[in-house]
């Protein structure tokens, strides 16, 4: 059972997506030949996705040409989105498949745990509190004994706490204790049905002078336990140098707005030692076996693959063909499951590409349904003069074989249609980590082989069964989706498996402002044919729905209808979820499907239970007209819309004194001075806009990149400060200003059922013409009174909070649409 399961491991290391398929030139063969030559693993350990050093696992992989890996714990949920609206959960997933590129540039892999990142922490306590340590550090130690690698490199100090982010520390607390825990069989015994204990050699701390806060102190520090070794190889077959490689990995965490420009010489890197024995020389691997050798039986296969390397023709790579087949044939006779299953993939896609092969399963539609039949095409070619036949093509799920038993001669293209059908039990195309509900803090993967996977493996394939040279070998290639466009040409996207029936609300939340009805409309998708049906909504038994139930008729495949019902909502605050939930044929369909698409990932499905919260709020409203600058992707703007304001988009550069007269106030989205530039140039229009009477309600920026200094007409100086706990208390120290009760009198019950934070970057110093309105604070920290800042300038209010809004409103959060329409109302 092991066995398989390493080999189906491998598989979901290597297929991780469907876009267009790898084709290597003769210098990434060779690269990919000198790492089959190299029998060594590095696994670096941290929190986040963009928290890894792209520039030492491109070290290691490009380099020394280790297999290295990246372990981040979480998905980046907790995070903020600079290219659009999605956060938590589809953000998670944006940042899954930004890794994944990034991964595909350095030559990484990628593993996660199934924590989830709930937002800013300031310590591991409070980290701890959210997630669970067992189950946390078993999908730890899991990684460890799949991946076995010979050294782990923690991207942060264990012995730390409070210095960084709760999770930074967390993440290298738990890999201090799982390097030690690994190895022994009581530590998760259930892990051992599919794995071996394992015991890793070294462990090492990424250091650097951030970590002594500077380079002065880092100089004077101790380095007598350190590694350092110069990260700034050149690759004259790349063109690169590995930190340019490095910054290109890095800028694919675009929803961070962590592009990066690539530099060139020298770049040290310094890793401090932790567990395990000192290396004599500068070498992470000094005195562990990296050769062939390491393995019984290996040393003749390593002077059979030093030969190929040695002897590589770069014009005709189809020469190496016959030893790598021997050596294929040897490697497939290891004890060793581990490394024998390892080096077999690495060596099949060698052959792979020095004989020129291309092979692949597509479809001309995105889609299909369970039991559905769709037209594939396969496609088979062989660039070589190798004697290649291929046998057979399985297509799954469902293992439907199609015999072929064709030579595939030099450079003849082989092709043929064939009919595949769905089986009636396949699983939906969907993130595996979001089929069942969690926690704030975890995951739900009851699957133990599914645990620490970047994304599933794809379900949808073709395996060509193929003999070259009298050796028999298979290639599993996913089913594409595959089409052209008339600009961009020939372009691959991911082939899914919908339901036959998708459901779709408007909004993930509706409020009521007033006890009058508000239509709510479904719309109702089929992804299979023509469908004649029924559906029906649930709420609470506060909450009127009329009619109960609808019928629908949609008369073709991808043909959609939107079917409206009227919800009244009770008189007093309260809310409730509404469900859909739609009947074909005796079968109920009541999945939402979500798509993600942008061009520097893959697309991506989200496929769950259709649902909407409605909230019954009672706000009173003063002030009608709103100008909305947009920031860094939130939707304020929508949810004040609910509430019944008008609100109009403004971009920075129609900002001018004529054109914001006509509004009752202007709000600045989330972080607006980081990514706008243009709104430097705007601060005397926004700051006569107030003098002359308006309100400007400035949101949360962060301290580094401003456009400007000058955020407010008087001094206004950000900090890092904010206050993670989104139950911690808060306290009026103004309580009698307009910004508490007019027109909506708040108290201490408005800050409860608050989600994820309070808020961040709250300004640090201000002049004494603002009065703090709130004071909060985290636990066993200071009282910090910068959330939210007004002052009265000319005959205007200006306004500026940390306050985090942006998820506040989306959740639903009551008194934040009270405290948000307050600081619309005042002065008026």
């Amino acid at each position: 059972m092991r066995k398989v399961f390493l080999a189906l491991f491998l598989l979901q290391l290597t297929i991780c997506n469907a876009q267009a398929p790898e084709k290597w030139s003769s210098a990434e063969i060779y690269e990919h030949i000198k790492k089959l030559n190299f029998l060594g693993s590095v696994l670096y350990v941290a929190a986040h996705p963009d928290d890894e050093n792209t520039r030492l696992i491109s070290y290691f992989s490009n380099d020394v040409h280790a297999r290295t890996a990246y372990l981040a714990l979480t998905r980046g949920d907790g995070g903020q989105n600079l290219i659009g609206p999605e956060l938590r959960e589809e953000l998670g997933l944006i940042r899954t498949q930004e890794l994944l590129e990034a991964r595909k540039i350095d030559g990484g892999y990628q593993f996660f745990s199934r924590a989830n990142d709930f937002g800013y922490s300031k310590n591991p306590t409070e980290t701890l509190q959210f997630w669970d340590k067992e189950e946390v550090l078993s999908d730890i130690v899991w990684v460890i004994r799949k991946f076995q690698p010979d050294v782990i490199i923690n991207r942060f100090d264990h012995r730390t706490p409070g210095s960084t982010h709760g999770h930074h520390t967390t993440s290298a607390i738990l890999s201090v204790e799982a390097f030690d825990m690994a190895v022994n069989t009581e530590n998760f015994p259930e892990q051992l049905k599919f794995v071996d204990t394992y015991q890793p050699k070294r462990l090492f701390f990424n250091t650097s002078p951030w970590f002594y806060g500077g380079n002065e102190a880092f100089q004077e520090a101790d380095k007598s336990n350190f590694v350092s070794f110069d990260t700034g190889t050149y690759f004259p077959v790349q063109g690169l140098s590995n930190p340019e490689i490095a910054s290109l990995s890095r800028s694919q965490h675009k929803s961070q707005g962590f592009g990066s420009t690539g530099s060139r010489g020298s770049e040290m890197e310094y890793l401090e030692l932790l567990k395990g024995d000192k290396p004599s020389d500068q070498d992470v691997f000094d005195g562990i076996d990296t050769s062939w050798s390491r393995l019984d039986n290996g040393k003749e296969i390593g002077k059979l693959l030093a030969s190929v390397e040695n002897e590589f023709d770069f014009e005709h790579p189809e020469k190496s063909l016959e030893k790598l087949l021997q050596a294929y044939k040897l490697i497939g006779k290891l004890q060793d499951e581990h490394w024998k299953n390892i080096k077999l993939a690495e060596i099949k896609e060698i052959i792979y590409a020095c004989s020129g092969l291309f092979l692949e399963a597509s479809t001309g539609q995105p889609s299909a349904t369970a039991s559905e039949t769709l037209p594939l095409k396969l496609e088979a070619i062989n660039r070589s003069n190798a004697a290649i036949n291929l046998k057979k093509v399985l297509l799954n799920p469902g293992q439907t074989e199609l015999t072929v038993n064709v030579d595939l001669e030099n450079n003849k293209d082989w092709s043929s249609p064939v009919s595949y059908t769905i089986p009636k039990n396949a699983n939906f195309t969907s993130p595996y980590w979001l089929k069942e509900p969690g926690t704030t803090g975890m995951y739900r993967v009851e699957d133990q082989q599914s645990r620490g996977l970047p994304e599933d493996k794809v379900q949808t394939t073709a395996t060509f069964q193929l003999d070259i040279n009298g050796t028999s070998l298979e290639f599993e290639k996913p089913i594409v989706y595959k089409f052209n466009d008339n600009v961009s040409g020939e372009n691959y996207r991911n082939f899914e498996i919908v339901p036959m029936i998708s459901v779709e609300f408007q909004d993930d939340v509706l409020i009521f402002n007033e006890e009058k009805p508000q239509t709510i409309r479904v719309e109702l998708q089929s992804h299979n044919g023509a469908a004649k049906g029924k559906i029906s909504l649930k709420a609470g038994k506060n909450w009127k729905i009329e009619p109960a139930s609808q019928e629908f008729d949609i008369t073709e495949k991808g043909g959609a209808v939107s079917v409206d019902f009227e919800v009244t909502p009770p008189a007093g605050q309260d809310e409730t979820e509404l469900t859909a939930e739609a009947t074909v044929n005796d079968q109920s369909f009541s999945n939402s499907l979500k798509k993600i698409e942008y061009p520097h990932i893959s697309n991506q499905n989200i496929i769950r239970p259709a649902k909407l919260k409605l909230v019954r709020l009672n706000i009173a409203k003063k002030g009608e007209r709103i100008a909305y600058v947009p920031g860094a992707g939130d939707v304020v703007d929508e949810s004040l819309r609910q509430i019944g304001y008008q609100v109009q988009k403004l971009e920075a550069d129609d900002i001018s004194a004529s054109r914001l007269q006509n509004f009752d106030a202007v709000v600045l989205g989330i972080r607006a001075y980081n990514v706008d530039d243009a709104l430097a140039f705007k601060q005397s229009a926004l700051f006569d806009y107030v003098k002359n009477g308006g309100t400007l309600i400035v949101q949360y920026n962060t301290n580094r990149g401003l456009v400007t200094e000058d955020l407010a007409p008087f001094h206004l100086e950000l900090s890092r400060d904010r206050v993670t706990e989104e139950d911690a208390e808060v306290t009026f120290i103004a309580p009698n200003h307009a910004l508490l009760n007019v027109p909506n009198k708040l108290t201490k019950a408005d800050f409860d059922g608050w989600v994820q934070e309070r808020g961040l970057y709250f300004p640090g110093n201000w002049d004494d013409t603002f009065t703090p309105i709130l004071s909060m604070h985290d636990q066993d920290e200071s009282a910090k009174t910068g959330s939210l800042l007004v002052a009265q300038y000319g005959k205007g209010y200006f306004i500026y909070t940390g306050i985090s809004f942006f998820r506040q409103l989306p959740a639903g959060v009551p008194g934040a649409y009270r405290l948000f329409a307050n600081m619309i109302s005042i002065g008026k």
